[in-house]
């Protein structure tokens, strides 16, 4: 239909890159410039972006999170943060009640804002011919990264975008059926074989990383206790109480 749409629609995640390739100052300048450019609440602008191209503190990142050496092997790697620091300083100077751990709708503000630029940072960065990929894991060791990354209090991570050349093509991966994930006015039920029908085709599509059927790997993930540490990670950053 358009360029922007080939763009979207044949999305990849790139894990292996040329550990040798270096972003220009110019490439790293635009696709900042359309993360900070993108959509927020209110412009509230509730999220930071930082910058790690130091490859001894990727390295350590890699220490916590060894399913994830593109951290490290990327040519730029960019921590996306939720941040109601700034905002916190507003209410000091304005000498007003700061009022966030009253409700978990600021953390959902921050979150979403942080995450719309970084899937702004990512289509930036497809455009100019570059490989990501995503890393939700981060939050795993937010206390740990915190300290390493000297986060003040009311700031915490919300995902990893590591950018590079790519040296290993990937297929483009299914996705869900329409009618598991399109609704039209209200919420439609539809059968689950919608969701067998799905696990089949991951299944023949074959990804080594897949181990399991989808229906399987969400219902282990979810059948556990969520992650207990990064609630008290919160309650430290004085954003939950």
């Amino acid at each position: 239909m358009n360029e922007t749409i080939d763009l979207l629609t044949n999305h990849r995640t790139y894990r292996q890159f040329d550990s040798n390739y270096q972003l220009s100052k110019e490439q790293l300048e635009a696709i900042l410039s359309a993360a900070r450019q993108a959509p927020s609440w209110m412009n509230g602008q509730a999220y930071s972006i930082l910058v790690i191209d130091d490859r001894s503190l990727r390295q350590q990142l890699v220490t916590w999170n060894p399913g994830n050496p593109h951290i490290a092997e990327s040519s730029i790697f960019l921590l996306f943060l939720a941040d109601l620091n700034r905002t916190k300083k507003v209410a000091e100077k304005k000498q007003t009640p700061y009022l966030v751990d009253e409700g978990l709708q600021p953390l959902l503000i921050a979150t979403t804002d942080a995450s719309i630029a970084l899937q702004s940072a990512a289509i930036a960065a497809e455009s100019l011919g570059l490989g990501t990929v995503i890393s939700g894991s981060v939050r795993k060791d937010s206390k740990a990264i915190a300290e390493l990354l000297e986060l003040p209090e009311y700031v915490y991570p919300v995902a990893g975008l590591s950018i590079g050349k790519p040296i290993v093509d990937m297929a483009l991966k299914p996705r869900l059926p329409q009618e598991a994930v399109i609704h039209y006015n209200k919420y439609q039920d539809y059968s689950y074989q919608a969701i067998e029908d799905y696990d089949q085709i991951m299944t023949a599509f074959g990804e080594a990383r897949e181990t399991m059927p989808w229906s399987e790997k969400f219902s282990n993930f979810y059948g556990r206790v969520p992650d207990q540490g990064f609630d008290q990670f919160l309650k430290d950053q004085k954003l939950i109480k």
